[in-house]
C-alpha cells in the first residue's frame, strides 16, 4: 500500500470492469473515480495547477477560480486545500447538491448561477461571471479548463498510456466529450501510437459540442452549451449521441449488478453499447472511460422519477425566458 502526504499522489489508474458479465457487453470500463477527488478530473486539475505554479501565475494572496459543473471543482478543492490556496468554484443549478457540499467541506467557496445566458446557456453565464470577476480583481487566477492545454496533456501523459499498457491490441476507445480534455489527450496519444485505434466520442443529445442544435440537459459533466475550444475533430473517428434517459437506464442496470457509477459513465457506456450493436463484432478489444462514481448522483440519476420531474420543473422557467 502507498504512503502519501498529498491527496493528489494517490490515483488508482489500472482498474477495469469487464462488462460482459454485468451487461453482456464486450467492453472494458476504465474506472477513474478511485482517488480523493472521486473522478478523472483530479488529473487535469493537478496538471493545470502545477503549470500555473511553474509559470508564476499563482502568488501569495492569489485565489483560484474556475467554472465547473462539479467534478473539476471538487478536484481543485482537494488540491487547493492541500496546497493552501483559496478557491472559488462557479457552477450552476444543475450541479448536484452533494457536490456543492463536498467543495464547501474542503474549504472552497461556491457560487451558483441560476439563470442561463440567452445564447450560451448555463456555461455561457458561468464564463461571463468568471471573466467579470477576474477583470474586477487581479487576485483571481482563472485556470480556464476550456482553453488550458494542461487539460488534455494530463490524459496524454497518464490516461492514454495506462490504457495502451493494459490493452496493447486495443481496437476502439470510447470517450465522453465535455471540455474534451480527456478526449483530445487520449486521441492525440493514440494518433501517434504505432497501432491504429478508432476513437469514438460520446456526447449528450442537446449538446452543441459537435455542431448540433442545443437542447435541455440535466446530467452534469458531458456535453456543452458552448463549443469546446480544445476540440479538434480531425482526431475523432466517430461520434455517438446519447439521450439522457438512456444514460440513466444504463446507470441503473449497472447499479443492479453492484456497480454505482456517475451519469457521465452511463452516457459513455450507452454510447458504446449503441456503437457495438451497430457494428456487431464481438472480437474487438474495446475500452470506455468511466469518469466518476455514483454517490453524488443519488438525488438525481438514481432517484425514481428523475429526470422526468426535473424536466417538468424546468419547462415553466424555459417558457418564461422565451416569452
Amino acid at each position: 500500500m502507498p504512503v502519501i502526504s498529498d491527496p493528489a499522489q494517490f490515483n488508482e489508474d489500472d482498474l477495469y470492469v469487464d462488462l460482459r458479465a454485468a451487461l453482456e457487453l464486450p467492453l472494458f470500463l476504465k474506472c477513474e473515480g478511485f482517488n480523493f477527488a472521486g473522478s478523472i478530473k483530479l488529473k487535469a486539475a493537478n496538471e493545470m495547477v502545477a503549470a500555473a505554479e511553474r509559470d508564476g501565475l499563482l502568488r501569495p494572496g492569489s485565489v483560484l477560480v474556475e467554472s465547473s459543473s462539479g467534478n473539476l471543482g471538487v478536484a481543485l478543492s482537494v488540491i487547493a486545500a492541500s496546497r493552501g490556496y483559496r478557491f472559488l468554484c462557479v457552477t450552476d443549478s444543475r450541479c448536484n447538491l452533494p457536490t456543492i457540499r463536498l467543495m464547501e467541506a474542503l474549504g472552497s467557496q461556491v457560487h451558483v448561477i441560476d439563470e442561463p445566458d440567452v445564447h450560451g446557456g448555463y456555461l455561457g453565464a458561468r464564463l461571463s461571471y468568471v471573466r467579470a470577476l477576474c477583470a474586477s480583481d487581479d487576485r483571481y487566477v482563472w485556470l480556464d479548463q476550456y482553453h488550458n492545454h494542461g487539460n488534455w496533456r494530463a490524459h496524454y501523459r497518464t490516461t492514454a498510456p495506462a490504457i495502451a499498457r493494459r490493452f496493447p491490441h486495443l481496437d476502439v476507445l470510447f470517450v465522453g466529450a465535455g471540455t474534451t480534455g480527456t478526449l483530445m489527450g487520449c486521441a492525440r496519444f493514440f494518433w501517434q501510437w504505432r497501432r491504429r485505434v478508432r476513437i469514438v466520442a460520446v456526447d449528450s443529445v442537446g449538446s452543441v459540442s459537435f455542431g448540433q442544435a442545443p437542447g435541455p440537459r440535466l446530467i452534469p459533466g458531458l456535453g456543452a452549451s458552448v463549443p469546446p475550444a480544445l476540440l479538434d475533430e480531425s482526431y475523432v473517428d466517430e461520434l455517438v449521441r446519447v439521450e439522457e434517459s438512456d444514460a440513466v437506464h444504463v446507470c441503473r442496470r449497472l447499479a443492479a449488478r453492484g456497480f454505482l457509477f456517475g451519469g457521465s459513465t452511463g452516457t459513455v457506456v450507452s454510447g458504446a453499447s449503441q456503437w457495438l450493436a451497430r457494428y456487431g463484432r464481438r472480437d474487438l478489444t474495446a475500452v470506455a472511460i468511466a469518469p466518476d462514481l455514483g454517490e453524488r448522483y443519488l438525488d438525481t440519476v438514481y432517484r425514481e422519477g428523475w429526470p422526468e420531474d426535473a424536466l417538468e420543473a424546468e419547462r415553466p422557467a424555459e417558457m418564461a425566458r422565451l416569452a
